[in-house]
């Protein structure tokens, strides 16, 4: 990791990338963990299709051919997440998608600013 992506290594969200193809190029410290169970940093150069089943499999693929943002939330083991799975550009081309995933508080505020 560079020294301009240092910040990301132990970021407090998980944060995974991937190529095109799915392939995964990085996680930082907090998505490693996250994925232990499935591999955490021996993940990297496997493909994310290989770690979901149907249907979020096929959800998962529509959103990288179409690249399109998706958000939601979800809470599991009493743990609320906000995830943001989004496409990614290097040099103004399509280089793949990233996941961050934050954990929320179950109430939280919210701000209208105009």
């Amino acid at each position: 990791m560079s020294k301009e992506n240092a910040w990301i290594k132990e970021f407090p969200a998980a944060v995974t990338v991937c190529d095109p193809d799915g392939i995964i190029l990085e996680m930082n410290d907090k998505s490693a963990k996250t994925f232990e169970k499935d591999g955490g940093l021996a993940l990297i150069g496997k493909n994310m299709f290989d770690c979901h089943p149907d249907p979020s499999r096929g959800k998962l693929e529509r959103l990288m051919d179409s690249r399109q943002v998706n958000v939601y939330t979800i809470e599991k083991k009493g743990i609320k997440k906000l995830i943001y799975q989004s496409p990614w550009v290097l040099n103004g081309e399509y280089a793949g998608f990233i996941e961050l995933s934050f954990e929320i508080p179950f109430e939280m505020p919210h701000f209208i600013r105009d």
